[in-house]
């Protein structure tokens, strides 16, 4: 009963942080896939020719061969998004980039999962569902959990350093770190994942992929 009440005290006081930070996350992803109508032939051209070899070395077992490389690529990724927005949180000047953060993020989503649809129809959307939408389902709620975390930190320290409010800052601390460390944890799970099933997944679907890039 009292960690039920914990937690509905928390979400009461952070509910429009997170409506805040959902908004910007949506507009980043809605900008984004209007971004793939902006591009011109040659960058479109360009960008096909990477698919093309990236496809190609999924269907030969290329990603798979590299477990390790790709699970350190996945975890750096993931740990430089967490890094940045802790060292944000933790200075005021921080509270408008870790919603830059935000929109750059949704900014990725929308542009990739838009693109694939938009030059190759549903089957770009059955390659966009097994390759990106899998581990995001995660790394996006983390992401903001830890982007509201930081922001209420941040305007704790405005609170007790701008407006003459003394109240304790070790306990405001501990949690943005504990959840800050407790995400990193999580997204190494999600990095496991991608290094290791994601390219199985797209294996299974590249097959119908290749010629249609390469035409």
């Amino acid at each position: 009963m009292l960690r039920n009440r914990s937690v509905e005290q928390y979400l009461k006081e952070h509910m429009s942080f997170y409506i805040f930070v959902g908004v910007i996350f949506v507009t980043g992803v809605v900008f984004g896939a209007v971004m793939v109508n902006a591009l011109s032939v040659e960058q479109k051209e360009e960008i096909m020719r990477y698919l093309s070899n990236f496809f190609s070395t999924v269907q030969s077992g290329g990603l798979e061969g590299d477990i390790p490389g790709s699970f350190k690529d996945a975890f750096g990724m993931h740990m430089k998004w967490l890094l940045i927005i802790w060292i944000l949180g933790m200075s005021v000047i921080g509270l408008p980039l870790i919603l830059i953060l935000d929109f750059l993020k949704g900014v990725l989503v929308g542009f990739t999962v838009g693109y694939m649809v938009g030059s190759l129809s549903w089957k770009g959307l059955l390659f966009a569902l097994v390759s990106v939408v899998p581990q995001n389902l995660i790394v996006i709620p983390t992401l903001m959990v830890c982007s509201v975390t930081a922001l209420a930190f941040s305007v704790h320290l405005v609170k007790n350093r701008f407006m003459s409010r003394k109240g304790a800052i070790y306990e405001p601390f501990m949690r943005f770190c504990g959840v800050t460390l407790g995400s990193a944890v999580l997204l190494a799970g999600v990095a496991i994942f991608q290094a290791y099933m994601s390219p199985m997944m797209m294996k299974w679907v590249t097959p119908m992929l290749v010629s249609l890039a390469a035409s």
